[in-house]
């Protein structure tokens, strides 16, 4: 018999998957024993390799039976869809960035999940003109409303990262010139500055497994602290 005591992974909800932070979370996550994804999502998807993740593919309406049978400690949410893609119509934007992303919300505060992490946006502003940028910050005060112990909004800048089958020209070229930018921005624009979507994940993984109740927003430096605390978490013994 093992003197090694066994370790069972907190299980953290995740819908996003397919995506650039979404896809990092599995990759992050599999490679220690602190925390197993379960990720739930609308279609198939190739997994990173090497990824130990249960997934689970449903329809949206069905997400919420979905996370009520496999109750995860929280819930990370990094849905989100790009003008492009969206063909770009409001209406079908909207049904993902806030729709979508308040529907799950809200069938995980039913099935008894205490701490939800959303990633948004840096700028979110539900008065702003952007439209992008309002949709983001709709989001982020419906999501406030719904009654959550914990909630954690992230507002990164220009994500840096590679994405699997998703080109996306214009920001390919703004994350080659972030590195000339981002120290020519002034301190107001701070939160504009591109951040590694390593980061992000790191962060995310990290506060979806603190206890303190309140709703807290975190910008890019901010997420590094949060990252840095989750790979000290991550490397402790037992771990």
């Amino acid at each position: 018999m093992s003197d090694t005591p066994a370790f069972n992974p907190v299980r953290i909800g995740l819908v996003g998957a397919t995506g650039l932070i979404g896809r990092r979370l599995i990759e992050i996550s599999s490679a220690g024993d602190t925390v197993r994804i379960v990720g739930i999502a609308r279609r198939e998807m190739d997994l990173p390799r090497g990824a130990r993740v249960e997934m689970f593919v449903a329809d949206p309406a069905k997400w919420g039976e979905v996370l009520e049978a496999v109750r995860p400690r929280a819930i990370i949410c990094a849905l989100g869809t790009t003008w492009r893609k969206a063909g770009r119509d409001e209406a079908a934007f909207r049904a993902v960035d806030h729709d979508l992303v308040i529907a799950t919300a809200r069938a995980a505060h039913e099935a008894g999940i205490a701490n939800m992490v959303l990633v948004s946006s840096a700028g979110a502003d539900p008065r702003t003109k952007n439209f992008y940028l309002k949709v983001k910050g709709e989001t982020e005060a419906e999501v406030s409303k719904i009654g959550f112990k914990r909630l954690d909004i992230l507002r990164p800048g220009l994500l840096r990262g590679k994405r699997e089958g998703d080109s996306r020209p214009l920001e390919a070229l703004a994350r080659l010139a972030a590195p000339l930018v981002d120290p020519l921005l002034p301190d107001k624009w701070a939160m504009y500055r591109s951040l590694d979507a390593d980061l992000v994940a790191e962060a995310a993984l990290g506060l979806s497994l603190r206890k303190a109740a309140g709703r807290f927003t975190h910008d890019n430096e901010a997420m590094k602290r949060a990252a840095r605390d989750w790979r000290a978490k991550a490397e402790e013994p037992g771990e």
